[in-house]
């Protein structure tokens, strides 16, 4: 009897030192930093813009989820309003943040919102902009400040780190649109009714052990474009209002808003910013619902894997650039020098660094985190593919250094294919090859992290 008795208390003793972990399948962190540039400044998506912001309708944020398991892996989702972060900014964070919280590279996440009423950062759409020595200075400056924000929320995250449980759902609204509009002289910026879209809106909840709402993550695939370049107010543009509004309606609790696969999606209708503001109710009330359903357990343990390949452009001279900075247009003229210095370098620009991104949770969550701005049909044939996993297919990750087409969208023509590049300050478009480069990689990380694709040689629909 005695020996059945110290053999129960010692079973007691073990359950008790272990209750963290049963009460909670992840230790969880959350934090946020403002990131609201200075005004005046100037803003960053349009061409159209001629001079900066005239003031803040929200303020911008960078918002941070820091998850680790029992094994010690562990993952940092970062987000931002912002129209999308360079690969200087990132990789200065990312090796920051490995130096002094020993995050790995594959184990953070950096993400955009892409509001086109953010501040203009450095070497992102630098094509642009005609800076003063004082406007590039200050760029410069806000840029420094934003890599010190995103360490620092890092490290808040994970100092914040206590027991949470993870849960996932999905919802859908349809105010995103397919923008490639054919008419007779081509593809051009509109709305297709006809066009693919994706209306999904995943939502991962975490809650304390109480039981407590302590952040929400969610994504949607369309352009944060409600607000056009006639507008000067510095904000978080649709994504800015649904955070916003979830945080209201949650007091306590932290809204971190993914940008999806939208590069060819924008807001119907646009243009003023009751709009957007009606778009980020609409989208914070579908999120609310899908919180208030039972939803689908997410567990550990967090594998995660990340690959940089290059991504082709279709090949170019010399002479055409030439020929382009004689052009009466001033971004194409500012294109042409960019290319012209390359070549005077003795490294004319072939190829870009493209980042793709695996983080899978258990078996209930795996989030593909793509750079640049991937069209929709990424996340429609990542969801063929993988058919049967949950998944959240991000874009907008890392570096955003263009637009990504698919296959279809480069037969078709038109800005997402061409004209885009003009503004990134790229050679011209991408070799026809891009898709399937992204997807080859694509498959190497998804098998990093035990997914394997069911359909490896499935292409995107034409």
């Amino acid at each position: 009897m005695k020996t059945r008795l110290t053999w129960r208390a010692s079973v007691l003793a073990l359950l008790s030192t272990c209750s963290p972990l049963l009460a909670a399948d992840f230790q969880a962190g959350v934090a946020r930093v403002k990131i609201t540039p200075p005004t005046p400044f100037w803003m960053s998506g349009y061409a159209a813009r001629t001079h900066p912001s005239e003031g803040v309708v929200q303020d911008l944020w960078a918002k941070a989820l820091a998850l680790r398991d029992a094994e010690g892996q562990q993952v940092v989702f970062v987000t931002t309003d912002l129209i999308g972060l360079p690969r200087a900014i990132s990789d200065e964070v990312a090796a920051r943040v490995q130096a002094q919280f020993r995050v790995e590279r594959p184990q953070l996440v950096l993400s955009a919102s892409h509001t086109h009423c953010g501040p203009a950062l450095r070497k992102n759409l630098a094509v642009l902009y005609d800076f003063s020595d004082e406007d590039r200075r200050r760029v410069d400056a806000y840029g420094t400040e934003l890599v010190d924000h995103l360490v620092e929320v890092v490290g808040a995250a994970l100092k914040d780190l206590a027991p949470g449980r993870l849960s996932l759902g999905h919802g859908a609204v349809g105010f995103a649109v397919n923008r490639r509009e054919p008419t007779p002289e081509g593809v051009k910026i509109g709305v297709n009714p006809a066009g693919p879209v994706d209306h999904d809106v995943p939502v991962l909840k975490l809650t304390a052990k109480d039981g407590s709402l302590r952040a929400v993550l969610f994504g949607y695939a369309c352009h944060n474009t409600t607000l056009g370049g006639d507008f000067y107010g510095i904000g978080g543009d649709y994504a800015g209002f649904a955070q916003a509004e979830l945080e209201r309606a949650q007091p306590g609790a932290t809204a971190l808003f993914v940008m999806l696969c939208g590069g060819d999606q924008n807001p119907n209708p646009r243009g003023t910013l009751d709009l957007a503001r009606q778009h980020g109710q609409a989208l914070a009330a579908e999120v609310g619902r899908v919180l208030a359903k039972a939803l689908l357990p997410v567990r550990p343990p967090i594998r995660s894997a990340l690959e940089v390949i290059p991504l082709d452009f279709a090949s170019h001279t010399r002479a055409a650039f030439e020929e382009e900075s004689t052009n009466p247009d001033k971004f194409r003229q500012r294109r042409a020098r960019l290319m012209l210095a390359a070549y005077d370098e003795g490294r004319p620009v072939r190829d870009t660094p493209y980042p793709v991104q695996a983080v899978r949770l258990g078996r209930d969550l795996t989030l593909l985190a793509l750079g640049g701005e991937p069209v929709v049909d990424y996340a429609l044939r990542v969801k063929r593919e993988l058919a049967g996993e949950n998944l959240i297919v991000a874009g907008y990750c890392h570096d955003v250094m263009g637009y990504i087409p698919s296959r279809r969208v480069q037969r078709e023509g038109g800005y997402e294919a061409v004209e885009n590049m003009i503004y990134y300050g790229q050679p011209g478009p991408f070799a026809e090859s891009v898709e399937e480069a992204v997807f080859a990689a694509v498959r190497r990380v998804s098998e990093r992290v035990g997914l394997r694709s069911s359909a490896p040689n499935a292409g995107s629909r034409p």
